[in-house]
């Protein structure tokens, strides 16, 4: 297949005056709408706005190549623009570049190994190629430029048999396209100036391509990751000088990254065991210790996320089944429903138990996998407890009825601390090779499980069980208040932690008032499903009240599920984002509570039934009309507050989206 079936002479155009890159890509993106490429120009323009926030796209000598991956695209082809007027401002690997020429990328998602990913491809790897560069910047009309597209100039290769030494390089980006391509292609250019045998490995959109053999590994001097997504298989180069860099890196500095992985390299990719790969890397180089901290909270998150749908579909399943019998409260009696003789009720009530059962791993999974993302599988196990301590699981096998759990925070603090431990114990113990295997399977579970053991009992559950205690207490002292003081701390603290201890102090508290006919649960029920459906709403409007996503990809997914559990009565559909930016998203979800449950309880919405979901609304007594307006007041603050905060410390890179 040749690039000119992959375009158009109409998706080829000389006419854009704008200095703008956004306005540039727009109009790329029309045209690409108008040939039929695109089912949603919008969703596509923002995978590719998405993109640029990656890394730069401008490359030197007047090119850019913008490219997106998205669901939108419903052909892969590319569209190409010769400016009028030179952008200026286009983020590039030469700063001084002047953007003249722009090749537009479409890419659809699960085409992996097609061939239009392989022209595309080709594409990226010939526009590094000066002389065929040079030749469509002499071209004078669109259909010069249309046709000088498959005109090509080979590089000669020099024989294996010159070259001294042998650098192995792994190029992947999050599209998988022109990057991962372009940084290889470099490389290899660079390697023939200097005389260096360069072997690159393209983990791109089609997979892994070109693989590194065991043969070429064992010949291989060093090796260079130039990847803005986790390397897969790292472990092959065990024993191997790397140097780790972003995979723009290549375009502007092949050359020095080359001598970097000879002389001066990172480290040295040390695997003792296919069970445990270490990296160890020169002080200076290392990433930043918040960066990776960030980095870990993200993988531990992304691997949770799963598990916070399927506890919260399986419960919403034997709800909405139990709606018909008029037991959607209810159904999780044990007493009157375990051995039911309908079958159905049976199932749903155990369904519900399930959900429940589920959601009692939700930080266990994320303390685990936090762990892991910083110190690889040996992290798993002490993860793994430390999220348990967290969930409060442990209380009940040591019979104290009434602990309280440090929640969300315990789980922070615990999946770091069990990463890092494992981390240091897997670097600094050495074994005879005899002995390697026990390493692993036995010294670091062991003494990382006992120091998340005391780090919890000492600090972890002293400190924020204790706080969660105090504020369980607070709220039982504020019975007393007025109306609007009383549903301002009930709210605030449901809000708080989504389903954690102090929510459930504050439901036990507000639950009995109700009982006892003394306070309605208005406060309550409408604090449940403010936050998620707030934070679900906020991934939605972000792009029309700012211009763009202030959300990244897993959580604009999450929120999705986040407005539906939300409706269910399921707040934890929330807690992917407190977890990602507590500082942000806490204190705006207890204002956003509070904001709608007291507009609520002012106009006379009164809620005495524990139903907070939506086939509890009905129920409403008063004024539905104003207890719905509260949800909406309240919502609508958490969606606009988040969206605007993030948006302002993401233009002073003060935080990971």
């Amino acid at each position: 297949m040749r690039l000119t079936e992959m375009t158009s002479s109409s998706l080829i155009t000389f006419d854009i005056s704008s200095t703008n890159k956004e306005k540039v890509i727009w109009e790329l993106t029309e045209a690409m709408f108008k040939e039929g490429m695109l089912s949603s120009k919008e969703e596509y323009y923002q995978a590719v706005l998405d993109r640029e926030a990656v890394s730069a796209t401008g490359m030197e000598a007047g090119l850019a190549i913008p490219h997106g991956k998205s669901p939108a695209v419903k052909k892969p082809g590319f569209a190409v623009a010769r400016l009028q007027n030179p952008v200026e401002d286009w983020e590039s690997i030469d700063p001084a570049n002047e953007v003249e020429l722009v090749f537009l990328i479409a890419i659809p998602d699960g085409e992996a190994g097609s061939t239009h990913l392989h022209v595309l491809s080709e594409l990226s790897t010939r526009l590094m190629d000066s002389e065929y560069y040079e030749q469509l910047m002499k071209a004078t009309t669109p259909e010069e430029l249309f046709q000088t597209l498959d005109d090509t100039t080979q590089r000669k290769q020099k024989p294996a048999s010159s070259y001294d030494q042998t650098v192995l390089v792994v190029t992947a980006c999050a599209a998988g396209i022109a990057h991962t391509y372009m940084a290889a292609e470099a490389m290899e250019q660079a390697g023939e100036s200097l005389g260096i045998r360069v072997h690159s490995e393209k983990q791109g959109a089609n997979g892994m391509e070109d693989r590194h053999t065991e043969e070429l590994i064992q010949q291989a001097d060093a090796v260079v990751f130039a990847t803005d997504i986790a390397p897969k298989e790292k472990e092959r180069f065990k024993g191997l000088p790397y140097v780790q860099v972003r995979v723009a890196d290549p375009l502007g500095n092949a050359e020095k990254l080359l001598h970097r992985a000879l002389h001066n390299p990172d480290g040295t990719v040390k695997g003792e065991n296919t069970d445990s790969v270490e990296y160890t890397a020169s002080s200076e180089k290392k990433q930043g210790l918040f960066a990776e901290m960030g980095q870990a909270i993200l993988t531990g998150i992304s691997y949770m996320i799963p598990v916070i749908v399927a506890a919260g579909l399986m419960m919403g399943i034997a709800k909405l089944g139990s709606m018909p019998f008029g037991l959607v409260n209810d159904i999780n009696d044990a007493s009157r429903f375990a051995n039911h003789p309908n079958e159905l009720l049976v199932i749903l009530h155990h369904l519900d138990k399930f959900g429940f059962m589920i959601f009692q791993f939700m930080y266990p999974i994320f303390a685990a996998f936090t762990a892991y993302a910083l110190a690889d599988r040996v992290g798993i196990v002490s993860g793994f407890i430390g999220g348990i301590f967290a969930a409060g699981i442990h209380y009940r096998f040591w019979g104290i009825e009434d602990g309280v759990a440090s929640g969300f925070f315990g789980a922070l603090i615990l999946g770091l601390a069990a990463g890092y431990i494992s981390k240091f114990l897997n670097e600094k113990i050495k074994l005879n090779k005899n002995f390697q295997a026990m390493k692993p399977m036995l010294i670091i579970p062991a003494i990382s499980v006992l120091s998340i053991f005391l780090l919890n009992f000492y600090i972890v559950d002293p400190v924020f069980g204790g706080m969660n205690l105090a504020l369980r207490n607070f709220i039982e002292s504020a019975q007393s208040s007025g109306e609007i003081a009383l549903a301002t701390v009930i709210a605030a603290a449901t809000a708080f932690d989504l389903g954690g201890p102090i929510n459930k102090a504050a439901g036990a508290i507000a639950i009995g008032l109700a009982s006892d006919e003394i306070f309605p649960l208005t406060a309550r029920v409408l604090a449940i499903v403010i936050p998620p459906i707030g934070l679900g709403l906020a991934t939605v409007l972000d792009r029309f009240l700012v211009g763009r996503r202030v959300f990244s990809p897993d959580l604009r997914v999450t929120g999705q599920t986040s407005i539906l559990l939300g409706l269910i009565a399921i707040s934890e559909g929330a807690i992917p984002f407190m977890l990602r930016n507590p500082i942000i998203t806490i204190p705006i979800n207890i204002g956003g509570a509070i904001i709608g449950a007291s507009t609520a309880v002012l106009l006379g919405a009164e809620q005495w039934l524990p139903l907070p979901a939506f086939w509890g609304w009905p129920l409403v007594e008063g004024s539905i009309l104003a207890y719905l307006f509260g949800l909406i007041i309240g919502a609508l603050f958490i969606a606009v507050a988040n969206i605007f905060v993030r948006f302002a410390l993401l233009k002073r890179n003060r935080i990971t989206i």
